[in-house]
């Protein structure tokens, strides 16, 4: 991927509903939980499809989905709480 991307902090709200979704475990749930972060916090990407999400890289999409949990103070609440 490489390129840069602009993310925003997550709302209270943003944050419940990734909190809800990681409730789940299965793998597909992990993917669905990594498209949910990435519409709500990258600027413009609530536009991609599930197909076009599925054309990035896996580890450059989790290491960008780490980055937004991180960065919208949410450490450690997005691996399964």
């Amino acid at each position: 991927m490489g390129d840069k991307v602009e993310i925003k902090k997550l709302t209270v709200n943003e944050v419940l509903r990734i909190q809800e979704a990681t409730k789940n475990t299965s793998e597909e749930d992990q993917i669905n939980t990594l498209r949910v972060i990435l519409r709500l916090a990258v600027i413009g990407a609530d536009e991609l499809s599930d197909e076009d999400i599925a054309t990035f890289p896996l580890e450059e999409l989790t290491s960008l989905s780490a980055e937004i949990v991180k960065y919208s103070g949410m450490v450690g609440s997005a691996e399964g709480n």
